[in-house]
């Protein structure tokens, strides 16, 4: 013989409630006084009382799941992904912060592009790291009225404008000018740039920092763009940067990817890292950390950055104030391809 399950009745009985505040205790809307949600919370505990959390949703128009959207990561292959360093450490930190808000996480590609799931967009709100400009999604998800965040600013838009998101600071300016810095103060006078060509945040506000950076010190710039999806992208930047004829004596690559591949480009023309030129990358990875000689990065921080890209998010969704903004995120590790003064594995900037 079946055993009855338990009704929200059962528990309003027990707790000496209304069936009204049982519901609000268990789907977070109206105000429902701390020791009265305890109350309810132990009486559905002690009968065995499981809320349904499908029909809570529909009511409420929630699904109780968020959308991750990685946008510099759609043109790559997605067994690139597991080289990723940032990639990896920002969707597992994302997946425990959305856990601590009650909410699951769905990575997807971007919903705009022919590589996207037909339930893309089933969500109640999307993360969308490194926008580009006129980014197609950022442009739907804004007519659409789906709540959203970015992890580094949408470039071109206003900071105040009407349809202004609200967005996680990556520091790109700060961390352009940590590392240029740390490769002048080692004694580099010809320092060159290697970027990616995604129109995003990092790529542009990277190098106007950089530009304004040289004129500052009386330095005539030197740029190499390359695409971040590019098999030997670094390999190639290396061989234009000595082919222009002004050799480098410092170059800061934005990914780890292409800081590598300056460093074997170098070698295979006879220069040495970090006796001849000296390299900093602007994303931290394990291949850095296991490169012969080891290379000196940018730790983005990407777990604290997911943190509060998630919980912004939680915010706009529970119809909050957005959390504070917190201390600058990212700093400089200092290996021997930049010839540190200290110990290798030195950070230099903001830690947690």
């Amino acid at each position: 013989m079946s055993t009855r399950r338990p009704t929200i009745r059962d528990v309003a009985r027990r707790a000496g409630v209304s069936v009204t505040t049982v519901s609000h205790t268990f789907s977070g809307n109206g105000k429902v006084a701390a020791a009265t949600q305890q109350r309810v919370r132990t009486a559905a505990h002690d009968l065995g009382y499981h809320p349904d959390v499908i029909a809570q949703g529909l009511r409420n128009n929630r699904l109780g799941v968020i959308a991750l959207v990685a946008r510099q990561l759609d043109a790559l292959r997605p067994d690139f992904l597991y080289d990723v360093d940032y990639f990896s450490r920002f969707a597992g930190a994302a997946a425990v912060a959305a856990l601590a808000e009650g909410l699951g996480l769905m990575l997807v590609s971007d919903p705009t592009g022919p590589r996207a799931a037909g339930a893309a967009l089933a969500s109640d709100g999307f993360i969308v790291t490194e926008p580009v400009v006129d980014d197609p999604l950022v442009a739907m998800l804004t007519s659409a009225g789906i709540p959203f965040v970015t992890v580094g600013e949408v470039p071109g838009r206003s900071a105040d404008g009407p349809d202004t998101a609200p967005h996680v600071d990556i520091e790109s300016g700060r961390l352009t000018a940590l590392a240029l810095d740390h490769l002048w103060d080692g004694g580099a006078r010809r320092i060159a740039l290697v970027t990616g060509t995604d129109r995003n945040e990092w790529n542009l506000r990277s190098v106007a920092v950089y530009e304004r950076w040289c004129a500052h010190r009386r330095m005539t710039p030197s740029t190499v763009r390359v695409p971040e999806e590019l098999d030997g992208g670094g390999h190639q930047a290396a061989g234009r940067l000595l082919d222009a004829g002004a050799v480098p004596d410092g170059v800061y690559a934005l990914t780890s990817d292409h800081a590598l591949g300056l460093v074997a480009g170098f070698a295979e023309r006879g220069l040495r890292v970090p006796d001849d030129v000296r390299v900093v990358a602007g994303s931290d990875a394990e291949s850095l950390r296991s490169a012969r000689p080891t290379i000196s990065s940018i730790d983005l921080e990407p777990e604290e950055l997911a943190r509060r890209a998630v919980e912004a998010l939680a915010a706009r969704l529970g119809g909050r104030p957005p959390p504070p903004v917190g201390r600058p995120v990212g700093h400089l590790v200092v290996r021997a391809s930049s010839a540190p003064a200290d110990p290798p594995g030195q950070a230099l900037g903001p830690r947690p």
